[in-house]
């Protein structure tokens, strides 16, 4: 569908629209895996606008079908889940052109975008070239693990070529699949009275000396490859030797080989204090895929033809760059995919986060003239 002043003028008009439908969003909480009531009331919303094809999946996706049931198809996505545990919710709070809460950017407000975006398309009746699927998808944060994506394309991939993630700004897009594997390390060791059985091995110093151990290794050259401890705990009390401590351990690359490296090195240092007589427990927690053989020819058409359309909205153009997001699934299929966003904002992951008001309305435009190529 060709852009013209009428769509122009929606985007300026709705922009009011997309900031109440993020007010609404934060106050429902979305946990990575508890999900259920942002999807429920996702769901209810876009009944009510008329989609005839809705429903929520196993793994707590909500998804649109448009267009044809047959043929190739393309998916839309914005992910559910934040990374705050609360249960209750976040007020949003507009101050001097910011909106601020929790989980008000990454991904909410790319949610918020492609619910409006979806209104259109379902008032006007737009009719879809091809299969398409806008989903709002479950887990793609921490240990969700990509379990909405993996969900979709398990149910799907044989039948989508294209995806197109709305996750972060538009001042860049992802274009390169970053894997990751992340772990569980407990130590376990006999401890005791820390006076009285002082000499026995002590489960938090057999674990530091892991961690001490695992950050003195070199990461393989070329590409980017990165580890971290996340969380340490373990131990009873200041006059008890531990008996038993814990540890979150991930390492990240962009490269195929490398993650395998990593993974192989990581293993060896666990199996080397075993053979210590240390009894060291390590359960994988999550993995996320690096890419497969994607067709080269298309994905550049895609990034050219992205950056050409933001560079002409915003005067800005962007560069593509690694990244762990939903598009770790299709691209480890050898699927095409791009993960972009239509907000400026600053803080994601943490509580501090905030949204620039004003970046909304370029976005809605971004965001709205790529989903619109797919239309008549």
């Amino acid at each position: 569908m060709e852009w013209n002043e009428q769509l122009e003028q929606f985007t300026r008009d709705h922009q009011q629209q997309v900031v109440d439908l993020i007010r609404t969003l934060v106050a429902i909480p979305a946990f990575s895996n508890h999900e259920e009531q942002r999807a429920q009331f996702c769901a209810q919303w876009f009944r009510e606008r008329g989609a005839q094809r809705v429903h929520i999946d196993s793994a707590n996706n909500v998804i649109v079908q448009l267009g044809p049931q047959q043929g190739n198809k393309t998916v839309f996505m914005a992910h559910l889940d934040t990374v705050f545990p609360d249960e209750t919710g976040f007020e949003l709070i507009e101050e001097d052109g910011w909106l601020k809460a929790p989980g008000v950017g990454d991904d909410t407000a790319n949610v918020a975008l492609l619910m409006v975006i979806t209104e259109y398309l379902l008032q006007h009746e737009l009719q879809a070239r091809r299969g398409i699927l806008i989903v709002l998808n479950a887990g793609e944060e921490g240990l969700g693990n990509l379990k909405g994506c993996r969900q979709l394309m398990q149910d799907y991939g044989d039948q989508v070529d294209e995806v197109f993630s709305f996750d972060g700004s538009y001042t860049g897009f992802v274009n390169r699949a970053v894997g990751s594997l992340r772990y569980r390390v407990e130590v376990l060791t006999e401890g005791g009275h820390s006076y009285g059985a002082f000499g026995n091995r002590n489960a938090i110093r057999v674990l530091s000396s892991i961690i001490e151990t695992l950050y003195s290794v070199k990461v393989p050259q070329g590409g980017k490859t990165t580890y971290n401890v996340g969380t340490i705990q373990g131990g009873t009390s200041v006059n008890t030797i531990a008996q038993q401590a814990e540890m979150l351990f991930e390492f990240r690359s962009d490269v195929r080989e490398h993650l395998e490296q990593m993974r192989d090195m990581f293993e060896t240092v666990l199996e080397a204090y075993r053979k210590s007589g240390v009894e060291v427990n390590a359960e994988i927690l999550g993995q996320r895929p690096c890419m497969g053989e994607i067709d080269v020819e298309k994905q550049q058409e895609m990034e050219n033809r992205l950056a050409d359309l933001i560079e002409r909205r915003t005067g800005q153009r962007p560069q593509g760059h690694s990244g762990s997001t939903d598009c770790n699934i299709p691209f480890s299929m050898g699927i095409n995919a791009l993960c972009f966003g239509g907000y400026l904002g600053q803080g994601a992951h943490t509580r501090q986060e905030k949204v620039e008001k004003a970046s909304l309305q370029p976005g809605l435009a971004i965001m709205m003239e790529w989903m619109l190529n797919y239309f008549d």
